[in-house]
């Protein structure tokens, strides 16, 4: 029989207390968290990456963010590229290919999605060409469409409407004005006569005498895959447990984003407090009384759990390389990698 005295006691208690607080030191909550920068624009697109940070899901995966603002997306793949943000989430652009061929890049998840029963982006003309008879988007051929950069969401979004409506793309003047602010200031003058963009910041110009709605982009791009989420190769190849944890907190913020957004069947507590949340970034130069509409009336819905929409982005890719605004041997294993999240 083992008899165990008071001092043995006392030194039993006092090893197994050393040995607990030398174990909660190896685990990961003791860990100090990665610090990582995520790019964002000023869109109700880019709240699930705020939402997840303010109700602390990125906290939960040992992730210390840090957001850096954009006005478009060739710059935010550039600075993946080169190691001055980690994650961004925006559209395919030709830079973003280039790069991807170059091994700098990587698409690693899916966000925005345009889809039948979701209000989606509007295609919109001046009120100068709307007199002169530019009434629907067929009728767009001979005219100039404002888009922030070539190679952009917006130059790929105009070519597949010409495509549809039946004239050729080059019968569309694409007029680049490099910065989003830029392109509403043209077609509110009358400088340019096309753009397409997001329903709350359509919805917003049209309520004013310069600008008119004439279609909607869902008609002209079948399950159009608006935006990606992407990182550096390197991360992809040498920082997977990285890569899936920001994955982790991201979904969890889509899904809150979708609740109280899209589906709306999140309370209005908790979606007003979400809306807080996303107006410290987005019309954060607005009183939360008139940014908060705006807000709801952006958005889209996003994947959950950052599902990939792999023929959208091939069509992307094919229209790049047909226009000469990516190289020609880029494949879709350069540009995605599908062993992070469902592809279909």
């Amino acid at each position: 029989m083992i008899r165990t005295t008071r001092r043995t006691a006392l030194s039993l208690f006092a090893a197994t207390a050393l040995g607990l607080v030398a174990s909660a030191a190896l685990t990961p909550a003791a860990r100090a968290a990665d610090a990582i920068k995520i790019g964002i624009l000023s869109l109700t697109s880019h709240s699930p990456s705020i939402i997840a940070e303010g109700k602390g899901y990125f906290d939960e995966q040992d992730l210390d963010v840090e957001f850096v603002s954009f006005q478009a997306a060739q710059p935010m793949a550039v600075a993946i590229a080169s190691g001055d943000i980690d994650f961004g989430m925006t559209a395919i652009s030709g830079g973003l290919i280039s790069l991807a061929e170059k091994g700098a890049v990587r698409i690693i998840g899916g966000a925005l999605q345009e889809t039948p029963e979701i209000e989606g982006q509007k295609i919109l003309v001046s009120k100068a060409a709307h007199d002169e008879g530019v009434t629907s988007p067929d009728k767009l051929a001979g005219r100039s469409f404002g888009v922030t950069t070539q190679g952009s969401s917006f130059h790929y979004m105009a070519h597949k409407i010409a495509d549809k409506a039946g004239f050729a793309r080059s019968d569309l003047r694409i007029t680049p004005m490099q910065k989003v602010p830029a392109v509403i200031a043209a077609l509110k003058s009358g400088q340019i006569d096309a753009w397409s963009i997001v329903p709350n910041i359509a919805g917003a110009l049209t309520k004013g005498p310069e600008v008119v709605e004439i279609g909607k982009v869902s008609d002209y791009i079948d399950n159009y895959q608006v935006t990606t989420v992407f990182t550096s190769t390197r991360n992809v190849t040498e920082n997977r447990d990285l890569v899936t944890r920001f994955l982790a907190g991201l979904s969890k913020g889509i899904d809150d984003y979708n609740a109280a957004f899209v589906d709306k069947t999140m309370g209005a507590d908790d979606v007003a407090a979400i809306t807080g949340m996303v107006h410290q970034y987005v019309y954060a130069d607005q009183p939360i009384d008139k940014a908060g509409p705006r807000i709801a009336a952006g958005a889209m819905r996003i994947n959950s759990g950052a599902k990939l929409n792999i023929a959208s982005v091939e069509d992307q890719l094919t229209w790049f390389q047909s226009e000469k605004l990516a190289p020609e041997g880029v494949t879709m294993e350069d540009l995605v990698d599908t062993s992070f999240v469902e592809a279909y």
